[in-house]
Protein backbone atom coordinates (compact mmCIF):
# COMPACT_ATOMS: atom_id res chain seq x y z
CA UNK A 1 0.00 0.00 0.00
CA UNK A 2 1.70 3.54 -1.26
CA UNK A 3 1.97 5.99 1.94
CA UNK A 4 0.59 9.20 1.01
CA UNK A 5 2.85 11.91 0.67
CA UNK A 6 3.92 14.40 3.59
CA UNK A 7 1.80 17.67 3.55
CA UNK A 8 4.51 20.12 4.22
CA UNK A 9 4.23 23.12 7.31
CA UNK A 10 6.56 26.35 7.00
CA UNK A 11 8.46 26.63 10.46
CA UNK A 12 9.83 29.85 11.58
CA UNK A 13 12.00 29.54 14.86
CA UNK A 14 14.85 31.36 15.90
CA UNK A 15 15.52 28.80 18.69
CA UNK A 16 16.99 26.06 16.81
CA UNK A 17 20.29 24.06 16.66
CA UNK A 18 23.09 24.83 17.32
CA UNK A 19 22.12 27.43 19.48
CA UNK A 20 22.62 26.45 23.25
CA UNK A 21 21.81 28.43 26.83
CA UNK A 22 17.93 28.11 26.17
CA UNK A 23 15.36 25.51 26.76
CA UNK A 24 12.99 27.32 24.44
CA UNK A 25 15.10 25.18 21.67
CA UNK A 26 13.28 22.03 22.95
CA UNK A 27 9.85 23.15 21.92
CA UNK A 28 10.27 23.28 18.36
CA UNK A 29 13.39 20.93 17.71
CA UNK A 30 10.69 18.10 19.34
CA UNK A 31 8.20 19.41 16.76
CA UNK A 32 10.17 18.73 14.10
CA UNK A 33 11.44 15.21 15.01
CA UNK A 34 7.96 13.69 16.04
CA UNK A 35 5.54 15.75 13.38
CA UNK A 36 6.90 13.74 9.98
CA UNK A 37 5.31 10.36 11.49
CA UNK A 38 1.83 12.46 12.45
CA UNK A 39 1.60 13.32 8.29
CA UNK A 40 3.40 16.64 8.25
CA UNK A 41 6.73 17.76 6.55
CA UNK A 42 8.44 20.32 8.85
CA UNK A 43 10.65 23.00 6.55
CA UNK A 44 12.14 24.89 9.11
CA UNK A 45 13.34 28.65 8.73
CA UNK A 46 15.68 29.70 11.36
CA UNK A 47 18.11 32.45 12.16
CA UNK A 48 21.85 32.18 10.82
CA UNK A 49 24.23 31.22 13.91
CA UNK A 50 26.33 34.21 13.83
CA UNK A 51 23.29 36.03 15.64
CA UNK A 52 23.54 33.45 18.59
CA UNK A 53 25.03 34.57 21.77
CA UNK A 54 25.96 30.73 22.37
CA UNK A 55 26.43 27.61 20.12
CA UNK A 56 26.77 23.95 20.11
CA UNK A 57 26.79 21.24 18.08
CA UNK A 58 25.32 18.36 20.76
CA UNK A 59 21.45 19.03 19.49
CA UNK A 60 22.31 19.01 15.85
CA UNK A 61 21.99 15.00 15.53
CA UNK A 62 18.75 15.11 17.14
CA UNK A 63 17.55 17.44 13.58
CA UNK A 64 16.16 14.40 11.58
CA UNK A 65 17.87 13.38 8.15
CA UNK A 66 17.10 15.11 5.28
CA UNK A 67 14.98 17.94 6.98
CA UNK A 68 14.97 21.36 5.40
CA UNK A 69 16.54 24.29 7.58
CA UNK A 70 17.25 27.53 5.49
CA UNK A 71 19.58 30.21 7.91
CA UNK A 72 18.81 33.52 6.97
CA UNK A 73 21.08 36.40 7.60
CA UNK A 74 20.67 37.86 11.10
CA UNK A 75 22.74 39.80 13.79
CA UNK A 76 22.40 40.51 17.45
CA UNK A 77 21.79 44.64 17.42
CA UNK A 78 24.03 44.27 21.15
CA UNK A 79 26.57 42.29 20.06
CA UNK A 80 27.60 43.38 16.37
CA UNK A 81 25.87 46.48 15.93
CA UNK A 82 26.62 48.21 18.38
CA UNK A 83 29.46 51.08 19.78
CA UNK A 84 30.85 51.14 22.61
CA UNK A 85 28.33 49.48 23.93
CA UNK A 86 25.55 51.58 22.84
CA UNK A 87 23.30 50.81 19.87
CA UNK A 88 19.93 52.50 18.49
CA UNK A 89 16.88 51.81 20.19
CA UNK A 90 15.24 51.16 17.03
CA UNK A 91 17.67 48.81 15.67
CA UNK A 92 16.32 46.17 19.00
CA UNK A 93 12.57 46.49 18.61
CA UNK A 94 10.95 44.34 19.24
CA UNK A 95 14.22 41.99 19.71
CA UNK A 96 17.52 42.31 19.11
CA UNK A 97 17.43 40.03 16.08
CA UNK A 98 15.36 42.63 14.54
CA UNK A 99 17.42 42.21 11.26
CA UNK A 100 16.65 38.53 10.61
CA UNK A 101 13.31 39.83 8.85
CA UNK A 102 14.57 40.59 6.08
CA UNK A 103 16.16 37.94 4.75
CA UNK A 104 13.70 35.85 6.51
CA UNK A 105 10.64 36.98 4.54
CA UNK A 106 13.19 36.51 1.46
CA UNK A 107 13.72 33.15 2.17
CA UNK A 108 10.58 31.90 3.72
CA UNK A 109 8.95 33.30 0.26
CA UNK A 110 11.51 31.37 -1.51
CA UNK A 111 10.65 27.59 0.62
CA UNK A 112 6.95 28.45 -0.23
CA UNK A 113 7.17 28.39 -3.97
CA UNK A 114 9.86 26.08 -3.70
CA UNK A 115 8.29 23.24 -1.49
CA UNK A 116 4.35 24.30 -1.34
CA UNK A 117 3.50 24.02 2.54
CA UNK A 118 0.01 24.28 3.33
CA UNK A 119 0.72 25.99 6.51
CA UNK A 120 3.19 28.70 8.13
CA UNK A 121 4.16 28.61 11.69
CA UNK A 122 5.97 30.57 13.57
CA UNK A 123 7.29 30.77 17.50
CA UNK A 124 7.57 33.63 20.08
CA UNK A 125 10.14 34.29 22.40
CA UNK A 126 11.00 35.81 19.72
CA UNK A 127 9.04 38.66 18.36
CA UNK A 128 10.18 39.06 15.31
CA UNK A 129 9.38 35.30 14.26
CA UNK A 130 5.86 36.46 14.35
CA UNK A 131 6.58 39.82 12.21
CA UNK A 132 8.07 37.12 9.51
CA UNK A 133 5.11 34.71 9.92
CA UNK A 134 2.76 37.53 9.50
CA UNK A 135 4.57 38.85 6.32
CA UNK A 136 4.78 35.17 4.86
CA UNK A 137 0.88 35.10 5.57
CA UNK A 138 0.14 38.42 4.05
CA UNK A 139 2.01 37.41 0.77
CA UNK A 140 1.05 33.93 0.77
CA UNK A 141 -2.52 33.91 1.67
CA UNK A 142 -1.44 30.65 3.73
CA UNK A 143 -3.37 29.83 7.71
CA UNK A 144 -1.24 30.96 9.70
CA UNK A 145 -0.44 29.46 13.21
CA UNK A 146 1.29 31.78 16.06
CA UNK A 147 2.69 29.89 18.55
CA UNK A 148 3.27 32.52 21.15
CA UNK A 149 3.65 29.79 24.25
CA UNK A 150 3.71 33.17 26.96
CA UNK A 151 2.43 36.47 26.75
CA UNK A 152 3.80 39.27 24.95
CA UNK A 153 2.70 42.70 26.47
CA UNK A 154 1.73 42.69 30.05
CA UNK A 155 1.31 45.47 32.59
CA UNK A 156 4.68 46.77 33.19
CA UNK A 157 6.56 44.38 30.58
CA UNK A 158 8.50 45.20 28.50
CA UNK A 159 9.46 47.89 30.87
CA UNK A 160 10.40 49.96 27.90
CA UNK A 161 6.83 52.31 26.62
CA UNK A 162 8.34 51.79 23.13
CA UNK A 163 9.34 48.36 23.15
CA UNK A 164 6.20 47.63 24.69
CA UNK A 165 3.96 48.97 22.46
CA UNK A 166 5.92 47.09 19.40
CA UNK A 167 4.83 44.28 21.37
CA UNK A 168 1.50 44.94 21.57
CA UNK A 169 1.24 46.02 18.05
CA UNK A 170 2.66 42.52 16.96
CA UNK A 171 0.44 40.58 19.30
CA UNK A 172 -2.78 42.18 18.05
CA UNK A 173 -1.90 41.98 14.21
CA UNK A 174 -1.23 38.24 15.35
CA UNK A 175 -4.48 37.88 16.88
CA UNK A 176 -6.61 39.55 14.03
CA UNK A 177 -4.40 37.23 11.77
CA UNK A 178 -3.45 33.87 12.50
CA UNK A 179 -5.83 30.91 12.17
CA UNK A 180 -5.12 29.82 15.75
CA UNK A 181 -2.76 31.36 18.58
CA UNK A 182 -0.89 28.60 20.52
CA UNK A 183 -0.14 29.06 24.04
CA UNK A 184 1.65 26.87 26.63
CA UNK A 185 -0.80 27.77 29.89
CA UNK A 186 -4.34 27.60 30.56
CA UNK A 187 -3.83 30.98 32.11
CA UNK A 188 -1.85 32.03 28.86
CA UNK A 189 -4.94 31.19 26.45
CA UNK A 190 -7.40 32.33 29.28
CA UNK A 191 -5.94 35.80 29.26
CA UNK A 192 -5.88 36.12 25.57
CA UNK A 193 -8.85 35.05 24.84
CA UNK A 194 -10.57 38.06 27.36
CA UNK A 195 -8.19 40.34 25.80
CA UNK A 196 -9.36 39.67 22.46
CA UNK A 197 -12.69 38.36 22.58
CA UNK A 198 -13.99 38.34 19.10
CA UNK A 199 -11.20 35.75 18.71
CA UNK A 200 -11.45 33.73 21.48
CA UNK A 201 -12.43 30.32 19.19
CA UNK A 202 -8.93 31.17 18.13
CA UNK A 203 -6.64 30.63 21.30
CA UNK A 204 -5.62 27.00 22.08
CA UNK A 205 -3.34 25.49 24.70
CA UNK A 206 -0.45 23.18 23.69
CA UNK A 207 1.98 22.43 26.45
CA UNK A 208 5.36 22.13 26.66
CA UNK A 209 6.80 18.65 27.64
CA UNK A 210 10.00 16.71 28.07
CA UNK A 211 11.15 14.15 25.08
CA UNK A 212 11.22 10.67 26.02
CA UNK A 213 13.34 9.32 23.48
CA UNK A 214 16.49 11.77 25.12
CA UNK A 215 16.00 10.83 28.45
CA UNK A 216 15.92 7.44 27.53
CA UNK A 217 19.64 7.89 25.52
CA UNK A 218 20.43 8.82 29.14
CA UNK A 219 19.56 5.83 30.48
CA UNK A 220 21.33 3.40 28.50
CA UNK A 221 24.64 5.31 28.44
CA UNK A 222 24.46 3.61 31.71
CA UNK A 223 25.94 6.46 33.50
CA UNK A 224 25.79 5.75 37.76
CA UNK A 225 23.15 7.86 39.22
CA UNK A 226 25.29 8.91 42.41
CA UNK A 227 24.69 12.14 44.44
CA UNK A 228 25.73 15.26 42.79
CA UNK A 229 27.90 15.99 46.03
CA UNK A 230 28.68 12.74 48.25
CA UNK A 231 26.86 13.73 52.08
CA UNK A 232 25.25 16.99 51.22
CA UNK A 233 21.49 16.99 50.73
CA UNK A 234 21.98 18.96 47.28
CA UNK A 235 18.83 20.61 45.00
CA UNK A 236 19.33 21.54 41.53
CA UNK A 237 18.28 24.65 39.87
CA UNK A 238 18.94 23.86 36.08
CA UNK A 239 18.21 27.35 33.86
CA UNK A 240 18.47 30.80 33.61
CA UNK A 241 17.52 32.79 36.92
CA UNK A 242 15.88 36.53 36.56
CA UNK A 243 16.27 39.27 38.89
CA UNK A 244 12.28 39.40 39.06
CA UNK A 245 10.19 36.42 37.27
CA UNK A 246 12.45 34.43 39.31
CA UNK A 247 13.71 36.40 41.96
CA UNK A 248 16.26 34.56 44.41
CA UNK A 249 16.26 36.92 47.11
CA UNK A 250 14.00 35.04 49.80
CA UNK A 251 15.14 32.15 49.13
CA UNK A 252 18.54 33.20 49.82
CA UNK A 253 17.36 35.04 53.38
CA UNK A 254 15.50 31.86 54.28
CA UNK A 255 18.83 30.11 53.82
CA UNK A 256 20.76 32.74 56.11
CA UNK A 257 17.84 31.73 58.37
CA UNK A 258 18.64 28.41 58.46
CA UNK A 259 22.34 28.53 58.43
CA UNK A 260 22.02 31.22 61.39
CA UNK A 261 19.82 28.25 63.30
CA UNK A 262 21.87 24.98 62.59
CA UNK A 263 19.27 23.33 60.72
CA UNK A 264 21.76 23.48 57.22
CA UNK A 265 25.84 23.75 56.84
CA UNK A 266 28.00 23.69 53.99
CA UNK A 267 29.36 20.03 54.68
CA UNK A 268 25.69 19.00 54.74
CA UNK A 269 23.31 21.19 52.21
CA UNK A 270 23.82 22.99 48.93
CA UNK A 271 21.88 24.52 46.49
CA UNK A 272 23.63 24.15 42.68
CA UNK A 273 22.49 26.39 39.62
CA UNK A 274 23.21 25.46 36.83
CA UNK A 275 23.32 27.52 33.77
CA UNK A 276 21.41 30.52 35.54
CA UNK A 277 23.09 33.37 33.63
CA UNK A 278 23.15 35.40 37.07
CA UNK A 279 26.54 34.54 38.87
CA UNK A 280 26.78 38.07 39.75
CA UNK A 281 23.51 38.33 41.22
CA UNK A 282 22.97 34.76 42.90
CA UNK A 283 26.92 35.46 44.66
CA UNK A 284 26.32 38.94 45.35
CA UNK A 285 23.57 38.13 47.85
CA UNK A 286 25.01 34.67 48.92
CA UNK A 287 27.75 37.05 50.34
CA UNK A 288 25.88 39.58 51.84
CA UNK A 289 23.91 37.09 53.71
CA UNK A 290 26.83 35.02 54.54
CA UNK A 291 25.77 31.78 52.74
CA UNK A 292 27.96 31.93 49.85
CA UNK A 293 28.66 28.48 50.90
CA UNK A 294 25.82 26.93 50.42
CA UNK A 295 25.17 27.87 47.48
CA UNK A 296 27.75 26.97 44.10
CA UNK A 297 27.09 28.26 40.10
CA UNK A 298 28.17 26.28 37.40
CA UNK A 299 28.28 27.05 33.70
CA UNK A 300 26.20 25.40 30.94
CA UNK A 301 26.31 22.23 29.74
CA UNK A 302 25.52 19.90 26.98
CA UNK A 303 21.60 18.67 27.29
CA UNK A 304 22.08 14.97 27.84
CA UNK A 305 24.55 15.82 30.81
CA UNK A 306 22.03 18.49 32.01
CA UNK A 307 19.10 15.61 32.24
CA UNK A 308 21.69 13.34 33.44
CA UNK A 309 22.86 15.70 36.42
CA UNK A 310 18.78 16.57 37.05
CA UNK A 311 18.21 12.67 37.43
CA UNK A 312 20.91 12.61 40.50
CA UNK A 313 20.42 15.42 42.19
CA UNK A 314 18.39 14.72 45.88
CA UNK A 315 15.79 17.34 44.99
CA UNK A 316 14.85 19.43 41.99
CA UNK A 317 14.32 23.19 42.87
CA UNK A 318 11.81 25.02 40.42
CA UNK A 319 11.29 29.34 41.02
CA UNK A 320 8.34 31.25 39.30
CA UNK A 321 7.35 35.05 40.39
CA UNK A 322 3.31 35.80 41.82
CA UNK A 323 3.82 37.84 38.48
CA UNK A 324 4.21 34.72 35.61
CA UNK A 325 1.32 32.91 36.72
CA UNK A 326 0.45 32.39 33.34
CA UNK A 327 3.62 30.70 32.49
CA UNK A 328 5.41 27.44 33.32
CA UNK A 329 9.01 27.11 33.21
CA UNK A 330 9.27 24.23 30.32
CA UNK A 331 11.77 23.07 32.55
CA UNK A 332 9.05 21.63 34.48
CA UNK A 333 8.16 18.76 32.79
CA UNK A 334 11.93 17.25 32.45
CA UNK A 335 11.86 18.14 36.21
CA UNK A 336 9.30 15.59 36.16
CA UNK A 337 10.36 13.00 34.20
CA UNK A 338 13.96 13.02 36.06
CA UNK A 339 12.08 11.10 38.88
CA UNK A 340 13.10 13.40 41.57
CA UNK A 341 11.25 15.45 44.24
CA UNK A 342 10.57 18.82 43.34
CA UNK A 343 10.60 22.06 45.27
CA UNK A 344 8.42 24.41 43.66
CA UNK A 345 8.73 28.02 44.86
CA UNK A 346 5.83 30.20 43.47
CA UNK A 347 2.41 31.64 43.90
CA UNK A 348 0.29 28.39 44.57
CA UNK A 349 -2.89 30.00 42.55
CA UNK A 350 -0.55 30.19 39.46
CA UNK A 351 -0.49 27.51 36.19
CA UNK A 352 3.15 26.26 37.75
CA UNK A 353 1.44 25.63 40.93
CA UNK A 354 -1.10 23.42 38.99
CA UNK A 355 1.77 21.38 37.33
CA UNK A 356 3.34 20.50 40.42
CA UNK A 357 -0.55 19.76 41.99
CA UNK A 358 -1.46 17.50 39.35
CA UNK A 359 1.43 15.31 39.46
CA UNK A 360 0.67 14.47 43.14
CA UNK A 361 3.48 17.06 44.48
CA UNK A 362 2.87 19.36 47.77
CA UNK A 363 6.01 21.12 48.32
CA UNK A 364 4.99 24.41 47.07
CA UNK A 365 5.60 28.35 48.53
CA UNK A 366 5.47 31.26 47.55
CA UNK A 367 8.86 32.76 45.49
CA UNK A 368 8.27 35.77 47.39
CA UNK A 369 7.71 34.94 51.23
CA UNK A 370 10.85 34.00 53.37
CA UNK A 371 9.42 32.65 56.20
CA UNK A 372 7.19 30.43 54.28
CA UNK A 373 10.63 29.43 52.38
CA UNK A 374 12.22 29.03 55.29
CA UNK A 375 9.70 26.34 56.59
CA UNK A 376 8.93 24.72 53.81
CA UNK A 377 12.50 24.09 52.52
CA UNK A 378 12.86 22.99 56.23
CA UNK A 379 10.40 20.32 55.80
CA UNK A 380 11.55 19.55 51.94
CA UNK A 381 15.28 18.59 53.02
CA UNK A 382 14.11 16.50 56.32
CA UNK A 383 11.86 14.30 53.93
CA UNK A 384 14.85 13.83 51.69
CA UNK A 385 16.90 12.14 54.82
CA UNK A 386 14.04 10.44 55.85
CA UNK A 387 13.66 9.06 52.58
CA UNK A 388 10.00 9.92 52.19
CA UNK A 389 9.90 12.61 49.80
CA UNK A 390 7.82 12.08 46.86
CA UNK A 391 8.37 12.57 43.22
CA UNK A 392 5.87 12.95 40.26
CA UNK A 393 3.14 10.75 39.79
CA UNK A 394 3.40 7.56 36.83
CA UNK A 395 0.50 9.35 34.98
CA UNK A 396 1.54 12.73 35.09
CA UNK A 397 5.07 11.92 33.51
CA UNK A 398 3.39 9.72 31.05
CA UNK A 399 0.88 13.04 29.85
CA UNK A 400 3.88 15.44 30.09
CA UNK A 401 5.26 13.51 27.03
CA UNK A 402 6.40 16.17 23.62
CA UNK A 403 4.72 12.95 21.66
CA UNK A 404 1.38 13.99 23.48
CA UNK A 405 1.97 17.53 22.30
CA UNK A 406 3.08 17.08 18.57
CA UNK A 407 -0.09 14.64 18.45
CA UNK A 408 -2.07 18.16 19.13
CA UNK A 409 -0.33 20.51 16.74
CA UNK A 410 -0.51 17.69 14.28
CA UNK A 411 -4.12 17.28 14.82
CA UNK A 412 -4.20 21.41 14.64
CA UNK A 413 -2.61 21.19 11.33
CA UNK A 414 -5.39 19.17 9.86
CA UNK A 415 -7.96 21.07 11.12
CA UNK A 416 -6.48 23.94 9.14
CA UNK A 417 -4.92 22.99 5.72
Amino acid sequence: MTQAPLRRVLMVAYHFPPLAGSSGIQRTLRFVQHLPALGWQPLVLTADPRAYERTSPDLLPDVPAGTVVRRAFALDTARQLSWKGRYLDALARPDRWMSWRFDGVRQGLQLIREFKPELIWSTYPIPTAHRIGLELHRRSGLPWVADFRDPMAQDGYPADPRLWAAYKDLESRAAAAAARCVFTTPGAAREYRERYPERAERMVVIENGYDEESFARVEAAGAPVAPLIPGAVTLLHSGVVYSQERDPTQLLEALQRLKTGGAIAADNFRIRFRASAAEDLLHGLAKRLDVDDLIETLPPTPYAEALHEMRCADGLLLMQSAGCNEQIPAKSYEYLRAGRPILGLTDPAGDTAGVLRQAGLSAIHPLDQTDAIASGLLEFVSALRAGRAAAASAQAVREASRHGRSHALAALFDSLA
